[in-house]
């Protein structure tokens, strides 16, 4: 009787591990085909979202090929962010730098500040925010037009001061109900294009000017 309860374990035993090792080997199959359309998808998606930064014919190069990482206190982030050089006929037109606002609402709102070599915003477009629908949320542009308001402005456009929502008697709308939000990202993009202004040569991929 034990020798065949013995044999009759080892088979059940044989026949589980078969399973496993099959099951394991079809899910490593199934990742290994999907991973390259995944990984595509994805690209995709990124280069859909800098494409909205920066007007098309504006650049002709792939912006994500000339991406570098960056890390600053002007960009808000607790690590590393991603930039990325935009060239037309060799030349450096625009950087798109990622930059946080650690302060919105009800979060950071992590953002995409594009900025031609000439030092004026191209465009703004939020990647992620946790603010609250119907209020914050229209830092999306799918919400509002809002995030427009930004395109053309530089440091020197408004100055200083403007470089604020209204009620605090810069030149940016709030919205009604919802004035940390507004402030938060008027702020970063605002340190978006400080940063901007002091490592200008180095973003641009320009030789350091002599003192």
């Amino acid at each position: 009787m034990l020798p065949e309860i013995s044999r009759s374990m080892l088979k059940n035993a044989l026949v589980l591990g078969l399973f496993a090792v099959v099951t394991v080997g079809g899910v490593t199959l199934i990742q290994q085909a999907t991973a390259g359309r995944i990984e595509a998808a994805a690209r995709a998606a990124q280069v859909r979202a800098l494409g909205e930064i920066l007007p098309p014919g504006s650049y002709d190069n792939d912006l994500l090929d000339a991406s570098m990482s960056l890390q600053d206190p002007l960009l808000g982030g607790r690590g590393a962010q991603p930039a990325y050089r935009a060239y037309k006929d060799g030349q450096p037109s625009a950087v798109i730098l990622q930059a946080t606002a650690p302060d919105g609402y009800s979060g950071a709102i992590e953002l995409l500040v594009g900025i031609r070599t000439d030092g004026q915003v191209a465009g703004v477009r939020v990647l992620k925010h946790r603010e609250t629908p119907g209020l914050g949320d229209k830092i999306e542009l799918a919400k509002s037009a809002w995030i427009h308001s930004f395109a053309g402005k530089s440091l020197n456009n408004p100055d200083e001061s403007g470089w604020a929502v209204k009620k605090d008697r810069g030149d940016f709308d709030q919205f009604a109900g919802a004035t940390i939000t507004p402030r938060a990202v008027v702020k970063a993009v605002h340190n978006a294009l400080l940063y901007f202004q002091a490592h200008r040569a180095s973003l641009l991929g320009l030789p350091e000017t002599q003192p």
